[in-house]
């Protein structure tokens, strides 16, 4: 299997036999869309009469109760077992309300993605504590009690001062296994100060040591009585072991006759890692790895799943992919790599990711994209926003932020930013995108943004041919001067997305050749060989 990114619905593809097989994939961590900045007493309001603002952000159009929802509610129902009868359970609890929307569309996502899951794989579902109690009756349900782990705590934040209520400053990861065999690769903490205060004596040669008792006296189970050069004593391993110790110099004969291990702090890996991680920080506004993505995870948290729960060459999948850091850390310890999401814009962020960090040596196949006229029809049908920003991808441009709230169009579907001329002074390109048909009123309007905004240029993108009236009216909008260079450009340019799909580049100065200033994302730095992992001996 190689990497791959898939466009589209992960329900849909899921499903795909021929895409993903049974039992095909070694580890998955899903983070799905959830809003933790809501009032939670909305989410769980039946649905009557006019419907509030979206709850849920990041799925404004799948996250509510509707009838989508509930033909998966249905859907899933219909089908009984354990799955059916949680979700039963839930709406007679929770009434059809948008968490009942949330979990009737997890639920046979969570069932496609136990299809996929080797008999020794794992899966980390990422979520909110509003909705972790919930998703894991429901992870009950489809992978077993018996193969649940644990209930991972990740302190992803500060202290909060929310009124009234304790600071909400942690999210849960829920761990479940396939079966009761599963790959681990244990991993260790540093010890905290006060444990590593114990190693207080010294060897010679300097390496620190700590003693610990070897006596079995009061311990359950007994131990083993015989006598050791000279002294007798109820000890916690048989006399072989102690020669074995003795021989190795690891027993410390102390001044009043007693016998003491030798625990040595250079031999010690550390603590056990426990299921509440407050050793991770969240991704501030200074990190390096910091793209902009709002619901980004450190790397960190995901190189200690992927570490913990995968091997060289297995197949790690994340199916609500977002920014990308699942495949990023994958790819950088030598993983294969999955991605889906239902977002070109996620797309987009994520292939220059992997651009940015590894170059040339992140090799990966892109499913469900358009490639050709046909195809790239066929979306701009479906999904007017989708369509915009993929095209806007293909010219390096950054959607305008607004552009879904009401009363924000202002005749602009995205802006690139260059910075020209000896003050370096910022300037922007306009871009419009149609996916219908167009007119010479189309290049007007795109003047009249340009000269509106102060902009240096305007590019309007056609799913459509344009008219020989339109190129016309973008020649009489004359050239931008590049002080840069001393060179000229059309001020208004018109280009096909059968033309972009082509090759063809659009005219630009030099420096707005370069990627954008305003990025959507930030670039994402250099990717770095992983640290390798500290070992030491046990002391047997």
């Amino acid at each position: 299997m190689q990497n791959t990114l898939f466009y589209g619905d992960n329900l849909k593809l899921l499903r795909d036999q021929r895409l993903l097989p049974d039992e095909s994939v070694d580890l998955i961590y899903l983070d799905p869309p959830f809003s933790s900045n809501q009032d939670y007493n909305v989410l769980f309001k039946e649905q009557s009469g006019t419907r509030a603002a979206a709850q849920i952000m990041a799925f404004e159009d799948t996250w509510k109760w509707d009838t989508t929802a509930e033909s998966a509610y249905e859907e899933t129902v219909t089908r009984g077992g354990h799955v059916g009868r949680a979700l039963e359970a839930f709406e007679r609890l929770l009434g059809r309300s948008d968490m009942l929307a949330y979990l009737a569309m997890m639920a046979p996502r969570l069932v496609e993605l136990k299809r996929l899951l080797k008999s020794t794989g794992s899966i980390y579902l990422h979520c909110d504590p509003t909705a972790s109690h919930y998703l894991k009756l429901l992870m009950d349900a489809i992978f077993r009690p018996e193969n649940f782990r644990n209930e991972i705590t990740w302190k992803r934040t500060g202290a909060h001062n929310d009124p009234k209520k304790y600071g909400a400053n942690v999210d849960i990861i829920l761990f479940y296994t396939r079966s009761d065999k599963w790959k681990w690769n244990q991993i260790y903490t540093p010890h905290d100060q006060e444990y590593l205060s114990r190693f207080r004596h010294a060897d010679p040669d300097g390496r620190k040591w700590a003693d610990y008792d070897l006596s079995a006296k009061g311990l359950t189970g007994g131990g083993y009585e015989y006598e050791y050069k000279g002294v007798t004593s109820l000890w916690r391993c048989p006399l072989a072991t102690m020669k074995k110790l003795d021989k190795a110099r690891k027993l410390h004969f102390t001044r009043n006759g007693g016998i003491r291990l030798k625990r040595y702090l250079d031999e010690n890996k550390g603590t056990v890692l426990q299921c509440l991680w407050d050793d991770i920080p969240p991704i501030n506004s200074q990190a390096a790895e910091r793209l902009g993505y709002p619901t980004q995870k450190p790397e960190a948290l995901l190189e200690r799943i992927i570490q913990v729960s995968s091997n060289d060459k297995d197949v790690v999948l994340d199916p609500f992919c977002g920014c990308g850091t699942a495949i990023a850390v994958a790819q950088r310890h030598g993983r294969k790599w999955i991605g889906i999401d239902v977002t070109h814009l996620a797309i987009k962020l994520i292939k220059q990711r992997l651009k940015d960090s590894f170059g040339a040596k992140a090799k990966y196949a892109v499913v469900g994209e358009p490639v050709d006229l046909a195809s790239a029809r066929t979306l701009a049908a479906d999904d007017k926003y989708e369509f915009q920003w993929w095209a806007l991808s293909l010219v390096d441009a950054a959607p305008e932020r607004d552009e879904r709230k009401k009363g924000a169009d202002r005749g602009i579907d995205g802006v690139r930013t260059f910075f020209d001329g000896k003050s370096r002074k910022p300037q922007h390109i306009m871009i419009s995108v149609k996916g219908g048909g167009v007119s010479v009123k189309d290049v007007r309007d795109l003047g009249h943004v340009v000269e509106r905004e102060k902009a240096a240029m305007g590019v309007l993108i056609t799913l459509e041919n344009p008219t020989a009236a339109m190129l016309k009216e973008a020649v009489t909008a004359g050239f931008y001067h590049s002080d840069y260079q001393d060179t000229k450009h059309r001020r208004l340019q018109v280009m096909t997305i059968e033309d972009l799909l082509a090759g063809t580049e659009l005219d630009l100065p030099v420096l707005a050749r370069m990627r954008s200033a305003d990025a959507t994302y930030a670039k994402a730095p250099k990717a770095k060989p992983p640290e390798e992992e500290n070992g030491s001996l046990d002391l047997e």
